[in-house]
């Protein structure tokens, strides 16, 4: 048995039913040319599921010790149960996917077996499928997550695999090619060194760093350490800030990354910057519609993580710093401004401590939130209004057996006091956004995506930069994320309403049709600006022929 850490046991004991602990996401491929769908998820399949070694800890079931929580190898493992078989009603759209997506990732683990599943998912238009993968946290964070992802894959369309992603053999041929199998470096161990004072002056060092970050921490806390945001200091309640029920609403977009890289050299900022701009744009147009946006500003939760290089073995290696969003300000230049000082305080205050400093700070820092979580107070004292999370992902195209991966839209958790999250992973020339929110707090979710977008063009006209990426009108083939679908049918019914009261005015007397007329005259300058600003928002590609 191996005991499990600190960090990795709290996602255990946060675990009830309305609020599942797993992460996961909807990897999106095309099928290779030629390829007989029913004869390729087959092979698939079979593959996946003739594994017999599995890395640490998908062969592993949780037990409960005297002395705390422990991972215990499973002898045997039912395989026909972790990898599974789905179809959509053919041609699928990204809308049923998803759907599905929301229910898959609405169920508990079951704690008596290794704690993930594999659905693949046929049946979805363009020759693509989907697979969704569940893993609960505690056993892997984010990073970890895209380490499993690049080991399933290759940069090479004709390179097959003869091996499972969770299987002991692809862990050992990804560390290979990505660290040269290099160990990973390391804090020197007390028996490797010099002498005794050595060690002792590593421990006093840490202890004042600690000293020193909890001091700021504290500071902040009494607002009294300028821009550093801290939990729990001023955080508003908000419809986010609720209990949650079981059921989960699952809803994705990817947007171009050259569009969000041309925004930060213009603003000279980061893409976590841009990123938490987006997010704090769409939250404030969110609950401007909802008429509750609160006097102050909204707090995110950012994770941020704390792995040392070469480090795929860590099941979670992550820490948070907390962004002050600037909700509250209504211009978007000023609101990325004050997002820049808060995310840079935060930065500098994990910047003097080591990997393990971090956790340790982290861990004590975090225990509150921890404990009214446990205690169902997460609703009443909420320490974030959300959590917006940066993954990097793969900075090159990857393949599946020759299958195109397309899209990689994560799947986070929600629990008391955080009804929802927002995680994007980078992936060679896209940002795949996928947000997780209790079904019950927050039905109209799918809103957020369009106010992402409708963000990033504000961002865009700040910076004096233009959206690039796929129009509309574009006569080469593209496949986009689901709000692509969404705007073609929207556009459908406008026009036929359009036809509709054309005809209308035309069967009305003249005094009729004339006040009619006026009124759509003065109406046509808005009209023509929401059609401009359609034509400007750019639905990136996800795959092109």
């Amino acid at each position: 048995m191996r005991r499990i850490d600190l960090t990795s046991a709290g996602f255990l004991l946060l675990e009830k039913r309305e609020t599942p602990m797993h992460v996961g996401g909807v990897n999106l491929f095309t099928l290779p040319d030629g390829a007989d769908e029913q004869e390729f998820l087959t092979d698939l399949r079979t593959q996946l599921r003739d594994c017999t070694e599995f890395r640490k800890p998908f062969g592993d079931y949780v037990v409960t010790g005297k002395t705390g929580l422990y991972w215990e190898k499973d002898e045997h493992i039912d395989m026909d149960y972790h990898v599974r078989h789905s179809a959509l009603p053919s041609p699928g759209r990204y809308r049923e996917l998803f759907a599905l997506a929301s229910r898959l990732h609405t169920t508990l683990l079951d704690r008596t077996r290794p704690l993930w599943e594999m659905h693949i998912i046929e049946g979805l238009q363009d020759r693509q499928f989907a697979v969704y993968n569940k893993i609960h946290h505690a056993a892997i964070d984010g990073v970890g997550a895209m380490h499993i992802t690049q080991a399933m894959c290759t940069e090479e369309p004709s390179a097959p695999l003869g091996y499972a992603p969770y299987s002991q053999e692809a862990y050992e041929v990804y560390k290979q090619a990505r660290f040269g199998g290099a160990p990973r470096a390391t804090a020197p161990d007390k028996r490797d060194m010099r002498n005794v004072l050595e060690a002792l002056k590593q421990q006093y060092d840490s202890s004042m760093n600690l000293a020193t970050a909890m001091r700021r921490f504290g500071l902040a806390f009494v607002g009294r350490s300028g821009n550093l945001a801290v939990p729990w200091h001023n955080v508003p309640k908000t419809s986010i800030n609720t209990r949650v029920s079981g059921a989960r609403r699952f809803v994705a977009q990817t947007f171009a990354f050259e569009r969000v890289k041309n925004v930060c050299k213009s603003m000279d900022a980061t893409v976590n910057d841009i990123v938490l701009a987006m997010c704090a744009g769409a939250l404030r147009r969110y609950l401007l519609s909802r008429d509750e946006l609160p006097l102050h500003s909204l707090k995110a939760m950012a994770p941020v993580s704390l792995r040392e290089e070469g480090d795929v073995d860590s099941s979670n290696a992550i820490g948070f710093i907390t962004a002050d969003m600037a909700t509250n300000i209504y211009d978007p230049e000023k609101r990325l401004r004050t997002i820049q000082k808060s995310m840079r305080a935060g930065k500098d205050l994990l910047k003097e401590l080591s990997p393990a400093e971090a956790g340790l700070f982290m861990q004590l820092t975090q225990l509150p939130a921890l404990l009214t979580s446990i205690l169902g107070l997460g609703s009443k004292f909420p320490a974030f209004s959300t959590v917006v999370s940066n993954v990097p992902g793969p900075r090159k195209p990857l393949y599946w057996n020759g299958a195109r991966l397309d899209g990689l839209y994560p799947a986070s958790i929600v629990f008391d006091g955080f009804a929802m999250n927002m995680t994007l992973v980078s992936y060679h020339d896209q940002l795949d956004f996928g947000i997780v929110a209790c079904r019950r707090s927050m039905p109209q979710i799918q809103r957020i995506i369009d106010h992402l977008e409708d963000a990033l063009v504000e961002l865009e006209l700040v910076a004096g930069v233009s959206g690039s990426g796929r129009r509309a009108g574009d006569s080469r083939r593209t496949t986009t994320a689901p709000a692509k679908a969404k705007t073609k049918t929207k556009a459908k019914a406008t026009s036929k309403t359009k036809a509709r009261a054309k005809a209308k005015v035309n069967t009305q007397p003249k005094a009729k049709a004339a006040v009619k007329a006026k009124a759509k005259a003065k109406a046509k300058p808005k009209t023509k600006a929401k059609a401009t600003a359609a034509r400007n928002a750019v639905k990136p590609k996800l795959a092109t022929k």
